[in-house]
């Protein structure tokens, strides 16, 4: 059975757990068809933009997480700074075109009048982590940012407007997503480690591109970065 728009949009609505005000998490919000259907694409997204190593500005640290991107703009990090920018850092080439899936999670999840412009495709290792940060690097701050997940488990933890504020933790699995906006939109917030697969997690999760390593994530994060006109 089909469902309807507004059969859909309910389920969505029902599986919503507000975390904090603007951080919404919806658990599930991609089956096993869907997840699955979204790893062939982002395969052919790694396959054109292959993932590379960001590096702290400065220092030139390398991250424990690799990526790349989609869409019109990509997150880069190096010795020169934080930036957006509209092509890869290491081909040259523009970015891929996000997935058909992507913005439709976007319009249902994150809404408002524009696009997202960017969407990160960060590669967990089993072992690997995200210190806690604030997404800021963007012009129009009143858009959400939206968090898509496959493979292993993260242990997501966020926090408040200043890193000394008091931090919770939730468990983001294979097809969740997270909306990161309002009030919420420059908590702090991480990722303490990668969970170790269980035998039904394992059986259950898509089967990610081989550039993933095998008990790893796959995490997409959309983005709006500039400024958004009035009509």
């Amino acid at each position: 059975m089909i469902e309807s728009p507004e059969n859909d949009r309910a389920r969505i609505d029902r599986a919503k757990i507000e975390l904090a005000p603007g951080l919404l998490h919806y658990p599930g919000y991609l089956d096993a068809a869907a997840q699955g259907a979204l790893a062939d694409d982002l395969a052919a997204v790694l396959e054109e933009a292959p993932p590379f190593t960001p590096a702290m500005p400065r220092t030139g640290k390398p991250f424990s997480v690799r990526m790349t991107n989609c869409g019109p703009l990509g997150w880069v990090s190096d010795r020169a700074g934080y930036r957006y920018q509209a092509t890869h850092p290491d081909t040259g080439r523009p970015w891929p075109a996000m997935p058909a899936a992507v913005l439709k999670a976007w319009a249902e999840l994150a809404g408002g009048p524009a696009e997202p412009e960017a969407c990160l495709v960060n590669l967990y290792a089993p072992g690997t982590r995200m210190g806690l940060h604030q997404d800021r690097d963007e012009a129009e701050l009143s858009a959400p940012v939206l968090s898509l997940s496959l493979g292993a488990t993260a242990l997501f933890r966020y926090g408040g407007l200043q890193r000394s504020d008091p931090t919770r933790s939730v468990r983001l699995s294979s097809g969740d997503a997270l909306v990161i906006g309002g009030p919420s939109r420059l908590i702090f917030h991480g990722v303490d480690r990668i969970m170790p697969a269980d035998l039904l997690t394992a059986e259950s999760a898509p089967v990610l591109p081989g550039a993933v390593a095998a008990g790893g994530r796959l995490n997409l994060t959309l983005r709006r970065v500039s400024a958004i006109r009035p009509a």
